[in-house]
């Protein structure tokens, strides 16, 4: 009991010391312990980070999802780790509609054929619209969802520990300062000794934290790449679909066999541009160059040998052990054991230092 009561006094104490540092520090009556400015830096492209991942997941969950009530539901589901019921999308709602109009109209008739036809077409949009949800959803939103969760909560907790070491190496100080007897000069000195070593053993801790943002970034670059070749298949899926509706419309009889035909016999014709399919329809399988480009990191990895490559962007070195990068320029890239797989070794000259593969593309 007597330990316990003598613990929570001296918390208490240490509590106490650091309210006084930091409204002192907040009122100009006490000298505060600066960052190095590396590390200064290293925050606030975190926080830049965290900000600019939260904006474009935001948005982007806007555009896979613009109904504001279905957002939420889909939220409440997940919460609950349930699974969301399926619903239509627009695209099948209106497919639908179009169906059964065009049974109402029966399809022996022109229109109605017309309207079942642009029916059918409307729903296999809108089953290339989940499947491209689904993929944004696993390959693009949960990434960054995981960065913010998971790496930058802690960096959030070491930069709060970090202030609180901080707090005590400043209060230290001051105690030291108003020491006048011998033993208590003797016990400042010790006490700062042992907040200064406190202090610099977090610091390194959030620096190495806050240098690993790098590889975020680079991970969020191919989860980035990822989310456009699902928009370039999506797109180029759409397209087909209506090309093709296009020309099946394009054979239907121009005249209709209808009691409104002699109302629309005096009306000016009406022609469908035809649009030519191999001049403009995007290439799916283009958007899979990136998995040949991996195929080359991967042999370049199990050869052990080097590269020639080319810098994709630009690059500033977030540590000491990297090499920042010019667009453009050709550097030597080299695989070295025990590397993390979104890294190699690169060399230009006497310099030499890690470089993420998303920013470079291999040469022959």
């Amino acid at each position: 009991m007597d330990f316990n009561v003598k613990r929570l006094a001296a918390d208490a104490g240490t509590f106490l010391s650091r309210a006084v540092q930091f409204t002192e520090e907040k009122l100009g009556q006490a000298e505060k312990t600066e960052l190095d400015a590396h590390l200064e830096n290293l925050l606030v492209r975190a926080e830049n980070t965290k900000q600019w991942t939260e904006k474009i997941m935001k948005q982007t969950e806007v555009l896979l999802q613009p109904n504001p009530n279905a957002r939420l539901e889909e939220f409440v589901y997940e919460k609950l780790e349930k699974k969301a019921p399926t619903r239509m999308n627009n695209h099948d709602l209106l497919g639908q509609s179009m169906m059964d109009a065009g049974s109402d109209f029966g399809p022996g008739t022109a229109y109605g054929n017309a309207l079942i036809k642009c029916g059918e077409t409307q729903k296999q949009i809108g089953g290339a619209e989940r499947e491209f949800i689904q993929s944004s959803a696993i390959n693009f939103l949960t990434p960054f969802r995981n960065f913010l969760e998971g790496d930058f909560k802690t960096i959030l907790k070491e930069r709060k520990l970090l202030q609180v070491k901080r707090l005590d190496l400043d209060a230290a100080k001051t105690r030291l300062k108003k020491a006048r007897m011998p033993d208590a000069r003797a016990a400042a000195e010790q006490e700062l000794r042992m907040t200064q070593s406190e202090f610099d053993r977090q610091a390194e801790i959030t620096r190495l934290l806050l240098e690993g943002v790098s590889s975020t970034h680079a991970h969020h670059l191919r989860c980035l790449n990822d989310f456009v070749e699902a928009q370039t298949t999506y797109y180029a899926q759409c397209y087909q679909y209506m090309v093709d509706l296009q020309k099946q419309l394009g054979s239907f009889p121009s005249s209709f066999s209808n009691n409104n035909q002699s109302s629309m016999s005096g009306g000016a014709s009406i022609s469908v541009p035809t649009i030519s399919v191999s001049a403009s329809l995007p290439s799916v399988s283009a958007g899979r160059a990136s998995s040949s480009a991996s195929g080359g990191f991967s042999e370049l990895r199990s050869s052990n040998g080097s590269r020639k490559a080319r810098v994709l962007y630009d690059y500033d070195a977030a540590s000491s052990n990297e090499l920042s990068l010019l667009a453009d320029e050709v550097i030597t890239v080299s695989s070295v054991p025990g590397m993390d797989s979104d890294w190699l070794m690169g060399e230009r000259g006497n310099q030499k230092g890690k470089v993420p593969i998303t920013y470079l593309e291999l040469l022959n």
